[in-house]
């Protein structure tokens, strides 16, 4: 969250609500998380998580600007929760990818989030020390500044764009899944030799576009970095 979005602290409600609770920025955050990810749940509104809270939906703005802001500050605790416990080692390959396994791994969680995650900055706390950290894994194998900053946007990007893929695809239904990967196997894997060469030469092996390309992309772009550090040719 922005600092130029959070509310100052005398403006806060600290009386309880009618249930008796006293509110918080983390008790709305994750009152909120609850309503997006509740079944069938529709948009996150003021209104909606006033009734959850058991509080008059206004006192929500005591502590956030508007629901984009509190939206962020979701995807902010997210970040966080996605690398608690994590800790990086002294091969710095292997700790990026368990930051990026577990980046990956939170957003297939909760699905419902993977486009703001993907597409959005929160300018919160988690995300800064998630920032800090993989640009810390970089410098720390030997990348200049530019090069790690920019090492990582390949990297953080690269992870959040499959992850938002795959949340859609775990989305899906279950005949909607089985529809594609039967697409792979029944039809592509059929067409003519003559009209298509290229996969009739592979059709044997169609079968493995119906699975999540994120491991193998991973492991290919830390290969690439892995091979830029010991001086292999290409760009840096």
């Amino acid at each position: 969250m922005a600092a130029s979005d959070r509310v100052p602290v005398e403006r806060r409600r600290r009386r309880p609500t009618r249930t008796g609770t006293v509110l918080s920025e983390d008790l709305i955050v994750a009152a909120a998380l609850e309503l997006i990810e509740a079944p069938g749940a529709n948009a996150l509104t003021v209104r909606r998580l006033g009734a959850a809270l058991g509080c008059d939906p206004s006192a929500i703005y005591r502590y956030f600007a508007d629901t984009d802001t509190l939206l962020l500050a979701v995807a902010d605790k997210l970040i966080g929760d996605s690398l608690t416990g994590f800790t990086s080692g002294s091969d710095w390959v292997a700790s990026l990818r368990d930051f990026g396994m577990r980046v990956h791994s939170s957003v297939l969680q909760h699905p419902r989030l993977a486009a703001v995650r993907a597409s959005r900055v929160t300018a919160g706390p988690a995300e800064s020390r998630a920032v800090d950290t993989g640009i810390g894994i970089l410098l720390q194998a030997g990348f200049d500044p530019a090069q790690a900053v920019r090492h990582y946007r390949m990297f953080i990007d690269t992870v959040l764009a499959h992850a938002a893929v795959d949340a859609d695809v775990r989305d899906l239904t279950e005949q909607q899944r089985d529809q594609a990967s039967q697409v792979w196997q029944e039809v592509y894997s059929q067409l003519s030799a003559e009209q298509y060469p290229n996969l009739h030469q592979v059709r044997a092996h169609l079968s493995a576009m119906g699975g999540s390309a994120f491991p193998d992309t991973l492991d290919a772009l830390l290969a690439h970095l892995a091979a830029l550090r010991r001086g292999a040719p290409g760009p840096t």
